[in-house]
């Protein structure tokens, strides 16, 4: 059932856009109609704007009160999605990127995800992974004194002089 879901979803959600078209410019004309999908790209890339710098500070906040902002950058991915539905053309689309700018109903998917999400707190900036014992490896830190490690020009380098002009 699921496979069967998403070429139903790719195939009729165009034509059930083309019929909303069909439906809105006969009950308004066509220019009422395509004022209506140039204001509504409008108003998600405005409401992307406004919306979208007050989660960014939600999400710095939190940070900085050391917790996980695990809701507010799922309320982010959930403006952006939004914003994109409202840019693309079809009543359809406008009608789920307006739910998904209100925050209830974001709270709502929050709700149904956080269940099925987890969300790191922490993270390595090396692979811990290694391909050849498919484990995960705990490689050694190397702790260096002041007087180890310097950083300056090496006598030694071809680099001393910079490149040379032939090359």
């Amino acid at each position: 059932m699921p496979r069967l879901l998403f070429p139903l979803l790719l195939l009729g959600l165009p034509l059930a856009e083309i019929a909303g078209f069909v439906v809105v410019g006969q009950w308004l004309g066509l220019w009422p109609t395509l004022a209506l999908v140039i204001l509504s790209g409008l108003a998600g890339t405005v409401l992307l704007r406004i919306q979208g710098l007050d989660v960014l500070r939600q999400i710095n906040a939190e940070g900085r009160a050391g917790r996980v902002p695990g809701e507010a950058i799922v309320h982010g991915a959930l403006i952006v999605f939004g914003s994109i539905l409202l840019v693309l053309p079809g009543f359809l689309t406008d009608i789920a990127g307006i739910l998904l700018f209100i925050p209830g109903f974001r709270r709502l998917i929050w709700r149904m995800l956080g269940e099925r999400l987890v969300v790191r707190s922490s993270y390595s900036a090396r692979p811990t992974w290694d391909p050849g014992t498919r484990r995960g490896t705990d490689q050694p830190t190397l702790d260096l004194d002041a007087n180890d490690y310097q950083r300056g020009p090496n006598p030694d380098s071809p680099w001393k002089n910079g490149p040379k002009d032939g090359a």
